[in-house]
């Protein structure tokens, strides 16, 4: 499973991946600090599995794994190849999901592309140059279905079917993963096509600490522009998390989360619910 972490630029993108797999992908105040996609393996945390380990004492345990993806910020007009849109578009239709990091926080040192914070903004920016490619691929692919229809095939009018109902959602800023289709038409029209929008979304909005466990009115926007997206939203003070992650005492860090009112590590909660993407 290959789960792609996306976001404007200096969001917290790479500070997160640095965090989940601990490495150290250069994280600096800039656009575009990232163009190569940094990539790591995190193991599924497992406390079943561990129980089951101590019990069996096998030779050896093999978690589950989740491939994570650092990928270049992407600015307005990635589309039509701004910035480094080209590489970011082909990076990202590369994952199995998206893991879209949405800044919640106010804070005047760190520079915001847009100058002022609106993650609702942020995310339609997102999604405007992913519905603006998957349409792409769609009219392309629509054109081909029409002209194998008008030879009487009846799959191909079936295709041509689906294929506008997705493009007529696109031209309306709906991504393909809330268009309604029958299943069938999905998995033999519209799955093959690997669109950009229909991939399985998992937002993290990055607040600050006293935000961490039950948000704010970022937070909350959020939850309202997504509700109908069926999507999960994570909290998760992404800068603290970096430096829970760098302590070496498990105690430590555990009296860093209860200071902080949390149970477990947010990364840990995060890279579940990438693998159930």
């Amino acid at each position: 499973m290959k789960a792609g972490i996306v976001g404007l630029p200096n969001v917290g993108k790479s500070t997160l991946f640095n965090c989940l797999s601990n490495a150290k992908a250069q994280s600096a105040n800039f656009p575009f600090c990232t163009i190569e996609p940094n990539v790591g393996v995190v193991n599924v945390p497992d406390e079943r599995l561990e129980k089951l380990a101590a019990i069996v004492n096998p030779e050896r345990v093999q978690p589950a794994v989740v491939e994570i993806v650092d990928i270049a910020g992407l600015v307005k007009g990635a589309s039509k190849g701004e910035g480094l849109g080209n590489k970011f578009l082909a990076n990202i239709r590369e994952t199995d999901a998206i893991i879209h990091v949405l800044r919640c926080f106010d804070n005047d040192n760190i520079v915001h592309v847009e100058t002022t914070i609106d993650p609702v903004r942020d995310k339609e920016i997102i999604d405007f140059e992913l519905q603006i490619k998957d349409l792409e691929t769609v009219e392309k692919r629509l054109e081909r279905a029409k002209k194998a229809a008008r030879t009487g095939d009846k799959d191909a009018i079936k295709e041509a079917a689906a294929l506008n109902t997705v493009k007529e959602g696109l031209e309306g800023a709906v991504s393909v993963r809330s268009i309604e289709l029958a299943e069938d038409e999905k998995e033999a029209y519209i799955k093959p096509l690997q669109l950009l929008t229909d991939k399985p979304v998992l937002y993290v909005c990055n607040v600050d600490d006293a935000s961490a466990v039950n948000g704010n009115a970022y937070v909350a926007a959020v939850r309202e522009a997504t509700k109908n997206e069926g999507a999960e939203i994570l909290i998760l003070a992404v800068g603290t998390e970096a430096d829970i992650n760098e302590l070496e005492e498990y105690e430590e860090r555990q009296l860093f989360l209860e200071d902080l009112g949390l149970e477990e590590p947010g990364a840990s909660k995060l890279i579940r619910a990438a693998y159930k993407l």
